[in-house]
């Protein structure tokens, strides 16, 4: 995608060959930075910190960070403790786990003297690969969304999406956002109500910037809104993304997308998931096993914003002395999700629609 007529990615290796460069998002939308991660300690910071997030780019991003400890020291043991460090930096994405996993898989056999160009290798097919899969997911999408509007007589469509699942949260086009940016890129009349998403305002701040930035039209939206809006008729579809869908078709994403998704269910609105593959946790049934990530309270009592005079200031936002509470996601069953949309098609938000797209992971009577 593109930042002031320049095209970007989320992350990408440095000129150097060792270091990678990644978007600031903790910066967006006040100010466009960019950082170099040129140490593990470095890429687990910005991980926990959500320099970056969203579970695509948290598993490139490790992926990298795997690289850079093999080019500082390849032995067994750092291997092993690199992998560990940056697992249990966010627990809930299942696209850290895995993109973790391939390293290691494809490291453990090699030689320490092959495993710094190997982890590189892996590092930049696991980019590539994900810029393709949110392609596809934008294409299967775009479908969706195209049926839909032959439906109705009156434009434009309305889509309403919650948190951040763009090209901010993946290496390149998004997961749920990539059907629109294809809608608005085929010409179709489509406008987006973007979830403010608290605590965080990864939707305020990051959706909203990214669409402003690509011309597609939209409206900031508290995250109270969604309802009233889908029982006015405002409302055509919502599209979220994931950071774990279960083999069953439970997705845990964002805080708030399971409040989403009920008045979605209420008002008759079709409500869509974006997964690409590495964010299906097969090994997995019940979306309520997932472990939900806690983040810190402040996230919630400080909310930070740029004054008239352009300085870039955090205040307190809750009563002094009051404690907060912060689980960074929740669990939408499958129930209330009308259909997947992967880089395969698709499908119903089901075990049996699942194994459909992906015949290889059906367990064997």
């Amino acid at each position: 995608m593109k930042v002031q007529g320049r095209a970007y990615r989320t992350i990408r290796r440095h000129d150097d060959g060792h270091r990678v460069c990644v978007i600031d998002q903790t910066q967006l939308p006040h100010r466009f930075v960019t950082r170099e991660l040129a140490s593990l300690d470095e890429v687990a910071h910005a991980i926990k910190t959500m320099i970056v997030r969203g579970a695509p780019l948290i598993g490139a991003t490790a992926a990298y960070g795997v690289a850079i400890a093999m080019a500082g020291d390849a032995s067994d043991g750092n291997l092993a403790s690199a992998c560990e460090q940056l697992i249990a930096t966010r627990p809930t994405a299942v696209n850290l786990r895995w993109a973790v996993g391939e390293l290691r898989a494809r490291l453990a056999s090699l030689p320490a003297s092959e495993r710094r160009d190997a982890a590189y290798a892996r590092a930049d097919e696991l980019c590539e690969e994900d810029v393709e899969l949110c392609r596809r997911i934008g294409l299967h999408g775009l479908e969706e969304i195209k049926r839909l509007a032959g439906t109705k007589a009156v434009t434009p469509i309305q889509v309403l999406t919650h948190c951040n699942a763009g090209w901010l949260a993946t290496v390149d086009w998004g997961t749920a956002l990539a059907p629109i940016y294809h809608a608005h890129d085929a010409g179709l009349d489509i406008h987006v109500w973007v979830d403010e998403t608290r605590p965080r305002n990864q939707g305020a701040s990051l959706t909203a910037w990214e669409l402003a930035s690509h011309g597609v039209p939209h409206t900031v939206i508290v995250d109270n809104a969604g309802g009233h809006l889908m029982q006015r008729g405002l409302v055509d579809l919502c599209i979220v993304g994931s950071d774990r869908t279960t083999r069953r078709g439970d997705v845990c994403n964002k805080i708030g997308t399971y409040l989403k998704a009920l008045a979605a269910r209420d008002n008759g609105v079709p409500f869509y998931v974006a997964v690409p593959y590495p964010s299906i946790d097969w090994a997995l049934g019940d979306g309520m096993a997932i472990p939900i990530e806690e983040r810190p309270a402040s996230e919630v009592s400080r909310m930070t914003g740029t004054t008239e005079a352009g300085e870039l200031v955090s205040v307190d936002i809750v009563a002094p002395g009051s404690p907060a509470a912060n689980p960074a996601f929740d669990v939408t069953p499958a129930r209330l999700v009308t259909a997947l949309i992967t880089e395969r098609g698709v499908c119903a938000a089901s075990e049996a629609g699942l194994v459909e797209l992906y015949p290889e992971r059906e367990i064997p009577a």
